[in-house]
């Protein structure tokens, strides 16, 4: 579990120092996570540890919003300033990432409504 849960902070970490070096305009832990990504792909799936760490880490993912929710407390005169425009930018990007979300999955999915599956010949 230490390794996988290192592996996962390796890959924000490199993320991070990506960002610092060349300066993108992105979130290290994002770039981490498609790193973590393109790994799963060149492996061809999730190793289980790193699935049972991330199914803890999802299963507690409330406790993380915490800090956010204090920073919104912090921030109260500028959202109540600004609320109209964070709105419109929660609700547009919400919808965009159902749509993009909704693509992804018609993509993948056969016609019956199953997942594709990557087949392998084990003869």
């Amino acid at each position: 579990m230490l390794r996988a849960l290192t592996a996962i902070f390796a890959c924000q970490l490199v993320g991070e120092a990506l960002v610092a070096a060349s300066g993108l305009p992105m979130p290290g832990p994002v770039i981490g996570m498609a790193l973590l990504f393109g790994f799963f792909v060149a492996r061809g799936g999730i190793p289980a540890p790193i699935a049972s760490v991330g199914d803890g880490l999802l299963g507690n993912l409330s406790v993380l919003f915490v800090p956010a929710g204090v920073g919104i407390m912090q921030h109260a005169a500028r959202i109540s300033s600004e609320g109209v425009q964070l709105g419109g930018a929660l609700v547009g990007s919400t919808l965009v990432t159902i749509g993009v979300t909704g693509l992804v999955m018609k993509f993948f999915m056969k016609p019956d409504g199953r997942a594709k599956r990557k087949r392998t010949d084990h003869g």
